[in-house]
């Protein structure tokens, strides 16, 4: 096995965009599908420790919905959900999203691009807010370390899934 960097990178953008990326060891298909089967987003989207994902249904096809919620182990819970509006698998997903207590300033517009090189992915997010406003706010918030730790776990989970 080489040696490898794979450092989530957390920039912003224009006025409104954060972009969020990060090179995985497995190949796109198989993080395509981590991105969208319910029972494997179970397993690393869940935020910090203390945090899991009871709710995680996905509709994946445009126009169909998701719905995220997480709960912590004081009952505290985070809803979101929004709709996908493209689906090109394994490259592409655009979808729009909305916390339950709007604390990013309205719906954001979300695009995921899979890129594959030589068996490894990088995953490239980028989330367009409602205004400046709201993305420097996401920037202040604990986002990037909670990203950060599920991407870490998911890396984790890849490397023992067996390649489709």
């Amino acid at each position: 096995m080489r040696a490898t960097s794979n450092k989530l990178v957390v920039t912003a953008h224009g006025d409104r965009e954060i972009r969020i990326i990060r090179t995985f060891d497995a190949p796109r298909r198989l993080v395509f599908d981590a991105f969208t089967k319910p029972a494997l987003v179970k397993r690393w989207l869940t935020g910090p420790d203390g945090w899991s994902l009871p709710v995680c249904e996905i509709d994946l096809k445009p126009g169909g919905t998701f719905r995220y919620v997480w709960k912590n182990t004081e009952g505290t819970e985070m809803g979101m959900g929004g709709t996908y509006r493209e689906i090109d698998a394994p490259d592409r997903i655009v979808h729009d999203e909305l916390f339950d207590e709007d604390w990013t300033g309205g719906q954001a517009e979300v695009t995921t691009l899979f890129v594959e090189d030589g068996g490894r992915t990088t995953v490239t997010t980028s989330v367009v807010y409602s205004s400046t406003e709201a993305r420097d706010a996401v920037l202040k918030s604990p986002m990037e370390s909670g990203i950060a730790i599920g991407y870490d776990r998911l890396e984790g989970i890849l490397a023992s899934e067996p390649v489709k």
